[in-house]
């Protein structure tokens, strides 16, 4: 959780809420991520991270595009960019013991 900023100004950050999502077996979660950015064509990355492990990849949106899912996340990941409420909440459905990890979302300009 917590502020993630990138290597632009403090004007393209994220902004994760604080604290544990918990949810039961078989339910679906969101979590949300607020962005901001300067920039008029940007990119969102979701990532999660397990254990000690280093992240890993599971989603990106575009501004102006699609963007693309990993293969093995297409099924119950999904995510939608909305530059109005500058928002790109990660939906996780028919949750899995397995998901229980911390989710970074990041801000990337080209």
């Amino acid at each position: 959780g917590g502020k993630w900023y990138s290597n632009h100004t403090q004007q393209d950050n994220v902004l994760q809420p604080e604290g544990d999502v918990t949810a039961a077996e078989g339910e679906a979660v969101t979590l949300d991520c607020q962005y901001n950015s300067s920039s008029t064509d940007y990119y969102l990355f979701w990532y999660k991270q397990d254990g000690d492990n280093s992240p890993k990849f599971i989603l990106s949106r575009f501004k102006i595009g699609t963007g693309n899912t990993e293969d093995g996340y297409k099924e119950r990941f999904s995510s939608t960019l909305n530059p109005t409420l500058r928002s790109v909440p990660l939906k996780i459905q028919k949750l899995q013991v397995s998901d229980s990890a911390v989710y970074y979302c990041a801000l990337h300009l080209p």
